[in-house]
């Protein structure tokens, strides 16, 4: 049976990458899309802060997302793709009995599975704050005391909303390729996942994107076998 996965976007950059790694890796899903790129715009305007507000919105769209399909047939999970919300979506995953997925979590888990030292690259300022809180708290969730060098590539995501995807992808390679010795490194954002082939150049450490992670674990998630 088909199954239905709402994405949730806050940056038009996270559609093409999301559904590149449903491409590759779970073809057979149904994936539909929700974009609203003022939750970015007005996330950076409060200068990163989370209140209440922000939580609401983000629960209203995990109501619409959990209820969109036809007749009385829901989604099947939802998946968000914005990085700098993680504690609003936690506030969704309260509210909701299908299965509500982070964007970072998966790629944080598989990067402490390779070890205590990571790199975690970002473009979006105010998401890097919330990332590193987020690994470091799965880290002490699994008895793991990790070492996490985080970076703001600066530049990058004007590049890529430019046009300059190829600047883009440089600079974010070059910043993998500046960190000091880790384990694992993982491309922090959706829409940073197109530079993935340019940072494995450079780096000879396992490099995770967070949507080829997402798709992996929501198949999982849901029980649809490789085939």
């Amino acid at each position: 049976m088909t199954k239905r996965v709402m994405l949730i976007h806050a940056l038009r950059d996270s559609v093409a990458p999301i559904h590149a790694a449903f491409a590759a890796g779970w073809p057979g899903a149904e994936t539909h899309d929700l974009l609203d790129s003022s939750l970015s715009a007005d996330h950076a305007a409060d200068s990163g802060r989370l209140g209440e507000k922000m939580t609401e919105r983000f629960r209203s769209l995990g109501r619409y997302a959990a209820a969109a399909g036809p007749g009385n047939q829901g989604a099947d999970a939802i998946l968000f793709t914005c990085s700098a919300f993680g504690p609003a979506i936690e506030a969704v995953k309260r509210d909701q009995r299908v299965p509500v997925l982070k964007p970072n979590e998966s790629a944080f888990a598989e990067a402490i599975g390779h070890g205590a030292r990571i790199g975690m690259l970002c473009t979006f300022p105010p998401a890097q704050a919330p990332m590193v809180g987020e690994l470091e708290a799965m880290g002490r969730e699994a008895g793991r005391a990790l070492r996490v060098e985080a970076r703001l590539v600066e530049g990058a995501l004007a590049a890529l909303q430019a046009g300059r995807a190829e600047e883009h992808d440089a600079l974010i390679a070059a910043a993998a390729a500046a960190l000091p010795p880790v384990d694992s490194i993982v491309i922090a954002q959706f829409s940073m996942a197109r530079s993935a082939a340019a940072v494995r150049a450079r780096v000879a450490v396992p490099v995770l994107t967070t949507p080829d992670s997402a798709v992996a674990a929501l198949r999982g998630m849901l029980s649809v076998p490789h085939g």
